[in-house]
């Protein structure tokens, strides 16, 4: 049942038997018992004109519910106001998941035209400053599965050369924030910094995020260290130290 829900996650918002049945590997009068279990939980629905599923409230609920009890969303998000009263560009906060990363919270800009991001679906770690300053902080083992095989490109700027993406991910770790422009989204630009907990591991990532029109080098410049004090903040009231990571600096590598 779970991978069935899981599909949601990083698909799309309704799926068919069929499409299920073929993903999971499963066959369809497997599916179907399972999407009539769940469907009797409120879990998924269905859509009688399509005939395809959605998640249903029950499952909405719950998400609802992980958001509001989780530390790391309660510890952030007045700073991620204050950062974007600062700034006036959308501040998000981001965690890692299995294969990924996923937006937990935003709170959106000030302007007029401004950025926005999708709460709850994955992304790769490798496309965009939040998912490559968590990933740069993994620890050694985790870090090479997740460069491990064909790096999916999502924009024409999407690192996938694995040389230089580990290049560029110590030099993160060694300056304490990342930078993206149009890795994820074409139109975006975004600058990041990781979230510690106690133990040293990343438990995520806030960003500061706007149109690439605005976020030129110069702004990026100032935003950098603004948005690493934050982040550090952050991981002090989790009961982290923003001065200790898992992940290694290369020898000989600079920022």
């Amino acid at each position: 049942m779970a991978d069935v829900l899981l599909l949601f996650v990083e698909g799309p918002s309704t799926l068919g038997v069929s499409r299920i049945a073929r993903d999971l590997g499963l066959s369809k009068a497997v599916v179907h018992r399972i999407l009539q279990s769940l469907a009797a939980r409120d879990m998924v629905a269905l859509d009688p004109a399509t005939r395809e599923y959605r998640l249903g409230g029950a499952a909405a609920a719950l998400g609802a519910r992980a958001l509001r009890d989780s530390d790391l969303r309660s510890a952030a998000l007045p700073l991620l106001r204050g950062l974007r009263d600062e700034t006036r560009e959308t501040a998000t906060l981001s965690t890692p998941v299995p294969h990924g990363r996923v937006y937990l919270d935003q709170v959106v800009g000030l302007h007029e035209i401004k950025m926005t991001v999708e709460l709850g679906r994955r992304f790769p770690l490798h496309a965009g400053s939040s998912g490559k300053c968590m990933l740069a902080h993994l620890d050694p083992e985790q870090r090479e599965e997740a460069l491990a095989g064909p790096l999916e490109s999502l924009t024409p700027h999407t690192p996938v050369d694995t040389t230089a993406l580990r290049g560029e991910l110590d030099e993160i770790v060694a300056r304490g924030w990342a930078v993206s422009a149009g890795e994820r989204q074409a139109d975006a630009g975004s600058v990041a910094a990781p979230v510690f907990g106690v133990s040293g591991d990343v438990l995520g990532a806030i960003s500061v995020c706007g149109p690439r029109y605005r976020m030129t080098d110069e702004l990026v410049a100032d935003l950098g260290p603004r948005v690493a004090t934050v982040a550090a903040q952050i991981s002090r009231r989790l009961g982290g130290d923003p001065g200790r990571s898992a992940a290694p600096v290369a020898a000989g590598r600079n920022a």
